[in-house]
């Protein structure tokens, strides 16, 4: 969504009414550990983007638990904004921390051939029958 300086700040507004309304007004079960990541708003403000984060086993118990209460979410976010017109609300699955993890599990398994000792070109040096480093003259 393009994004200007009055709508960032617009976003920050409903992320923070948002996050308000999904922690203190909402008693479905299913919306527990939810996190609110961001929100975007469009530069008429008639729509709201908002990014959740959950468990990966949870994502399609919690999508459905945010269409079930998307009506009296955004009813409880009309009246907390006073905007002239109360924005239509879209819920999305932010799957960053997801990625972030799976990224640092890769990297913790490093393979064994990268601790291998290379030249400058990136090819494995050999040890010779010494027990040294034998280098190429080529």
């Amino acid at each position: 969504m393009k994004q200007n300086q009055n709508s960032r700040r617009m976003a920050q507004i409903a992320r923070e009414k948002l996050g308000y309304i999904l922690l203190f007004e909402m008693s479905d079960p299913s919306l527990a550990l939810v996190t609110l990541t961001s929100c975007e708003v469009s530069l008429d403000k008639s729509v709201v983007v908002a990014y959740v984060s959950c468990e990966a086993s949870r994502y399609d118990e919690v999508t459905q638990a945010l269409a079930r209460a998307k009506g009296r979410i955004r009813s409880l976010l009309g009246h907390a904004l006073g905007w002239r017109v109360t924005p239509e609300l879209v819920f999305r699955i932010d799957t960053t921390a997801d990625e972030a993890e799976r990224i640092s599990r890769a990297l913790q398994n490093v393979p064994e051939t990268l601790a291998v000792e290379k030249d400058e070109d990136g090819y494995p040096l050999v040890p010779d029958s010494n027990g040294q480093e034998a280098q190429d003259e080529c």
